[in-house]
């Protein structure tokens, strides 16, 4: 499967007509039809539906569009550390990160080094740690921001100095809006909104002393803006790290936080072994340097 083929297939994809493809591409549309069918010959799968108008994707068609978007993302990030020159410190640094405050330690080393390196370009991505240690696995991201600790036999890793603090957001006219502090008894019988990483054993559910079964899971989620629009919308109680979102005078929300309290640590990882641009060790030792 060669690369040019698969950057075809993408062209296609995003013209969703094989026309619309080979003009984009500067090909005549039956070389680029030969080319298509060679790959699904390789494949042994069918990639398109041909329709009057457009072009529809199977299901093999989508699980390749996928693929071939993280094979051309991560050869293109490997062309541009490569072509870096020996002389001046360029390049970029990916990060994927949770929602945290804490990012703004990776950007206040950003910011310190960017007057010495102005040609270095930082990429967040923000996800929570499925979507972060996905990337970091497939090699499109240089670190990830995970919550908890990491897995010492893949990652190398540091510590942040802060901890971020669990609560509940909740609508101000929440019946549990006028307490102080939310205990695991308070939640047993309402309508309660997680992250999609929540497993029974974990902090959350060790905290709220019930399995996953004996509650009522109204919603998860993986960012909290979209979580913060559910329970404005009254679908539920969210669990919620601290400053995450910025609730501006006249919300109708507000956080509470948990009694016990329930903190959480934050690192930083990377692949152990893992060779590193200029660029990104200049970020990583300045990330260092900040947090001591």
């Amino acid at each position: 499967m060669e690369l040019r083929v698969l950057q075809y297939f993408l062209a296609v994809t995003r013209e969703q007509s094989i026309s619309g493809a080979a003009q984009s591409l500067h090909l005549s549309q039956p070389t680029l039809s030969r080319q298509l069918k060679e790959l699904e010959d390789e494949l042994g799968k069918q990639l398109f539906i041909r329709g009057n108008r457009k072009i529809i994707l199977t299901e093999e068609g989508m699980i390749l569009r996928k693929r071939a978007e993280e094979v051309v993302e991560l050869i293109q990030k490997t062309e541009r550390e490569i072509s870096s020159t020996d002389y001046a410190v360029s390049g970029d640094v990916y990060i994927g990160a949770g929602e945290t405050e804490a990012v703004r330690y990776l950007a206040r080393a950003a910011r310190q080094i960017q007057e010495d390196y102005p040609d270095i370009h930082y990429h967040i991505s923000s996800g929570d740690t499925i979507d972060v240690l996905e990337s970091l696995d497939k090699g499109l991201i240089d670190f990830g921001l995970l919550f908890g600790t990491a897995d010492t036999s893949k990652y190398e890793y540091v510590n942040f100095p802060v901890k971020d603090t669990y609560g509940i957001l909740m609508r101000k006219d929440s019946p549990l809006a006028s307490k102080t502090r939310i205990t695991p008894q308070d939640l047993w019988d309402k309508p309660l909104m997680f992250n999609r990483n929540t497993r029974d054993g974990d902090v959350l559910m060790s905290w709220l002393q019930k399995s996953r079964s004996e509650i009522h899971i109204a919603a998860t989620y993986n960012l909290l803006f979209n979580a913060s629009l559910m329970v404005e919308e009254g679908l539920g109680y969210a669990f919620a790290l601290d400053k995450i979102i910025k609730l501006p005078e006249g919300s109708n929300l507000c956080f509470v936080p948990l009694s016990p309290n329930l903190e959480v640590g934050m690192c930083l990882v990377w692949k152990k072994y893992q060779f590193f641009s200029k660029a990104v060790q200049k970020f990583l030792e300045k990330f260092l340097e900040t947090i001591s």
